[in-house]
């Protein structure tokens, strides 16, 4: 009774033909295989192309308008494509919550530590701390379970964020505001992921978006009345790092997230963050001649370290 109990919960179509016909669930797309990497490269060019556009457009604005265009796109793909819209309102109020963690929170934090000088790869690197907490957040929350190495993991992690950022902090060049808007980026995009994956693992990707992005663009366009001029100078450079950000960063870096959190474990894909602050340091030095001190370096591998002792099997 049990078992039939379950089989007639309300599930999606697809589920309940893989119930009625006790078959396995699909499994996932070949192409995921090459999903990891080309998130890590992605997602570490999102640093970049914040850092080529902040000094045009003020940081709220500057978002707002990349949701917009963003939205969109999604919702020319929703048409086209005939996609399914959330069936009931509390699956809108968690795709709302979900993006504006995701998006909202972390976004402004990163953007706005990035226009107060905070280097590419210490913002990286606090921003890469997430796998630590998402770690300790899905232990509670999903039941993932946490050992003494996992711990040992999450303080290798801190020590290298201390490592790295209190020489430049000591000196004066890393304001402490920076750092916090670095951290507040950290909590959003740690507690969007976890989120994401307990309510919105089944969000179709297309109508979902769009509500996400709506959402964050609404509380971006009040933040950017409320506090800034919305002065944008549209230079190239401008252009090209707006568009790089929306479609490349908010469709495709975004989607691909998702469905590897559909796909996997969560904190199992969160382990991907760690490696962005490496990749983002490389491409600082090459594109803005961003040199690292030694104790950063040293720092971005202790903490490199960490995080990937926090996120094994």
């Amino acid at each position: 009774m049990n078992l039939q109990a379950k089989s007639m919960r309300p599930i999606s179509a697809a589920s309940r033909n893989t119930v009625e016909n006790h078959t396995p669930p699909p499994a996932a797309p070949d192409w995921l295989a090459f999903a990891p990497a080309s998130f890590v490269i992605l997602w570490s060019t999102g640093f970049i192309g914040m850092r080529l556009g902040t000094p045009y457009a003020e940081p709220f604005t500057f978002m707002a308008v990349r949701m917009a265009i963003v939205v969109v796109i999604l919702l020319a793909a929703t048409a086209v494509f005939r996609a399914p819209w959330p069936r009931s309102r509390t699956e809108v109020f968690h795709a709302v919550v979900a993006g504006l963690l995701v998006h909202a929170t972390y976004l402004s934090g990163v953007v706005y530590a990035i226009s107060l000088k905070l280097p590419l790869a210490f913002t990286a690197l606090i921003a890469g701390l997430q796998p630590i907490l998402t770690g300790v957040v899905a232990s509670v929350i999903l039941s993932e379970r946490l050992r003494p190495i996992h711990w040992l993991g999450m303080l290798l992690g801190c020590l290298g964020v201390v490592t790295a950022v209190s020489p430049t902090l000591a000196r004066g060049e890393v304001g402490v505001p920076a750092l916090l808007c670095a951290a507040v980026a950290l909590l959003g995009i740690t507690a969007g992921t976890v989120y994401q994956k307990r309510f919105c693992s089944g969000m179709d990707l297309r109508t979902g978006g769009a509500i996400q992005f709506s959402a964050t663009g609404v509380v971006l366009f009040g933040c950017a009345a409320a506090f800034e001029t919305r002065t944008i100078y549209w230079a190239p450079q401008f252009v090209f790092a707006l568009g790089w950000l929306a479609l490349v960063l908010s469709i495709g870096a975004i989607s691909l997230l998702y469905v590897m959190i559909r796909h996997g474990a969560t904190a199992r894909v969160a382990s991907l963050f760690f490696l962005t602050p490496s990749v983002t340091a490389i491409m600082a030095y090459l594109l803005f001649d961003e040199a690292l001190s030694g104790w950063a370096i040293c720092g971005l591998v202790v903490s490199a370290l960490g995080v990937a002792l926090v996120t094994r099997k």
